[in-house]
């Protein structure tokens, strides 16, 4: 099995780090189609929130219902990042409850789409951590775009501030 502690800790880590950097943007920038899949990075930041909510709610067996995953769950940045530290909190709680028997017993539940699928919660984990460095790559890009330079977000840069490597 991977690290998933580690993983949970390295989101966490890099989700402040991105947050610190898109707090840099002027309204217009944060909100503006910079051309990502969901356009700006007001949205793409919302969608990572609600996919961990969608994500982790099914491990935890209490799924979240109706969601779009273009859904703006916060409107207001300040908000939206208290919401991302709490999820985040709640990711490193979530792994550090879950057996290596519990990572490996599939679990049962519905899509966005509607259609039923039974997944291992170590696979969920891992799409979920997948999913999460494709989209703030996006924000980066975005950023990088609007004169800022995010940190360096790449796992080692986060294993040598930890002191890992």
């Amino acid at each position: 099995m991977l690290p998933y502690p580690t993983l949970a800790d390295f989101n966490q880590w890099v989700n402040v780090h991105i947050y610190d950097s898109v707090a840099e943007l002027s309204g217009a920038d944060y909100r503006a189609d910079k051309g990502a899949f969901f356009g700006s990075v007001h949205a793409t930041l919302n969608h990572l929130l609600l996919v961990d909510r969608l994500w982790c709610g099914r491990i935890r067996g209490t799924p979240l219902k109706g969601a779009k995953l273009t859904d703006i769950l916060y409107d207001d940045f300040a908000a939206l990042r208290a919401a991302r530290e709490a999820e985040d909190v709640a990711l490193i709680e979530l792994i550090a409850g879950l057996s290596d028997e519990a990572m490996t017993t599939p679990i049962t539940y519905t899509t966005t789409a509607g259609d039923p699928k039974t997944t291992e919660p170590w696979l969920i984990l891992s799409t979920l951590f997948n999913h999460q460095t494709h989209h703030r790559g996006q924000v980066h890009c975005m950023l990088t775009q609007c004169g800022i330079t995010p940190t360096d977000i790449d796992i080692m840069y986060y294993a040598w501030d930890k002191g890992l490597a």
